[in-house]
């Protein structure tokens, strides 16, 4: 493989090597989205099930082995595929730590929260990040799903905070009760003050994280 003259080899232990070429001066051309994620399961209908039902899925494609759901205008946005021999989900081993799905409004992240508490879906954490308000959950497998509403009109305003002292103190959030926010969303309250993070101070990772 080159890139701009340069050879880049692959190895088994690092797949682009390269010696000669200077990456700060390269800018790769961004993708126009995230198409989508596959998940790698020995939990198969479990997991397909969940899926569809957490997400509002429709099944574009389905056999023994293999499952697309779509709930956008993608053909798929998750894939599910049971392979022979994967074992359990290593909780604190490298790799993807969690899916973030948005919603357009706190009203819409809300509904779907109760709309998955009626199915049995409970949540594992409900926290305001700052730049969003995100309810987090677990699939069969323990794999990890966000789902969030941006707190900002504009992404000038949430990257502003991210770079103020107060999101450096606690990058990581301030817990809610997902009840209590609906109370204050059902009295009327405006959306802009629910969705403004109460800070905390210095915070670290959650314990059991």
């Amino acid at each position: 493989m080159t890139v701009n003259g340069s050879v880049l080899t692959s190895n088994n232990n690092n797949p682009i090597t390269n010696n000669t070429i200077n990456a700060s001066k390269i800018k790769v051309k961004s993708p126009a989205s995230l198409a989508h994620v596959v998940l790698r399961t020995s939990n198969y209908d479990a997991m397909v099930e969940f899926w569809q039902a957490f997400l509002g899925a429709d099944i574009t494609f389905k056999d023994s082995n293999l499952a697309f759901l779509r709930y956008d205008y993608e053909h798929h946005r998750i894939a599910i595929i049971q392979v022979p021999g994967t074992g359990p989900k290593v909780a604190n081993s490298a790799g993807l730590e969690h899916v973030a799905f948005a919603y357009d409004t706190l009203q819409d992240l809300v509904t779907s929260y109760q709309q998955r508490k009626a199915l049995g879906m409970n949540p594992s954490w409900s926290t305001n990040h700052g730049p969003t308000t995100s309810i987090y959950y677990n699939d069969p497998d323990g794999n990890r799903i966000e789902t969030q509403v941006d707190n900002f009109a504009t992404v000038e305003e949430a990257n502003a905070f991210m770079k103020s002292e107060m999101f450096k103190q606690n990058p990581i959030g301030t817990d809610f009760d997902p009840e209590t926010l609906i109370k204050r969303l059902e009295s009327g309250e405006d959306d802009k003050k629910i969705k403004t993070r109460i800070e905390i101070g210095v915070r670290g990772l959650p314990e059991g994280f």
